[in-house]
């Protein structure tokens, strides 16, 4: 089975310019995204979607496969769908331009489900909140999901509402794990079929109140299934990002 990862990389970020291109260690971060995406064990080919030309220059310079798309679209998912539109690959991975330490094994986990059962037509994955700050920033996207492990909503709010045990989060609920929420990691794996119906749809109540695109699956009655991974990456919004990757980096 075909399975594509597509990065898609911007240079016009309104928080942080040109992040695709920071320097990490000697490298621009896109590079650091693509080569350990490469890594993924089911994996079979990596591309790079930008609509800028410098970001693409840096790309072959490096020997990566990069494709250029269009610059009218909004959302990473249309840029996403654009290149999807002619691979002939069953599955289509979305990894984040901005994840330069994303494990391989990460992206493997969100792929399984796809590949062991034909019925699922989406994936993503989520880890656990472990302190309140994370809980209650709207920066921090959370996941609820049933019992089988299909999300039931995302949101920027707490979720669930504890109406009668708030003071519990305050304390063990984020070293015990007892949360009834986790942390939404934004890596999603699409069939391909599926991924170019959904970039079809229009916009929905619930995404536009939230702003988050995955909720238009939902709102159209499809599942989303949901991996919890033990992995922790740090997604670049800000140069203050940026620090906590090169801390990282130095620590090991």
């Amino acid at each position: 089975m075909k399975i594509t990862a597509i990065i898609p990389a911007r240079y016009a970020s309104t928080r942080f310019e040109g992040k695709a291109l920071a320097d990490i260690n000697g490298k621009p971060m896109v590079r650091h995204v693509y080569e350990r995406t490469s890594q993924a064990r089911l994996v079979s080919e990596v591309i790079i979607a930008t609509d800028d030309e410098r970001i693409a220059s840096a790309v072959r310079a490096f020997g990566g496969r990069v494709v250029m798309t269009s610059l009218s679209h909004e959302t990473g998912t249309d840029r996403l769908a654009e290149v999807a539109a002619g691979l002939d690959s069953r599955i289509v991975v979305n990894v984040q331009g901005d994840e330069p330490l994303i494990e391989p094994a990460m992206i493997d986990e969100a792929i399984r489900p796809l590949v062991e059962d034909p019925t699922i037509v989406m994936g993503t994955l989520s880890s656990r909140i472990r302190n309140l700050h994370d809980f209650l920033s709207p920066n921090v996207v959370k996941v609820v999901t049933d019992r089988n492990g299909f999300a039931l909503y995302f949101s920027r709010s707490p979720l669930p509402n504890f109406r009668d045990k708030w003071n519990d989060l305050k304390d063990e609920a984020f070293t015990s794990g007892k949360l009834l929420c986790h942390k939404h990691v934004g890596l999603y794996v699409y069939r391909r079929d599926f991924l170019l119906q959904y970039a079809s749809m229009p916009p929905t109540p619930l995404e536009l109140s939230e702003k988050l695109e995955q909720l238009r699956v939902l709102e159209n009655g499809y599942g989303i299934k949901v991996v919890e991974t033990a992995y922790d990456s740090i997604g670049v919004d800000t140069p203050g990002d940026l620090e906590k990757v090169l801390e990282r980096l130095k620590g090991r």
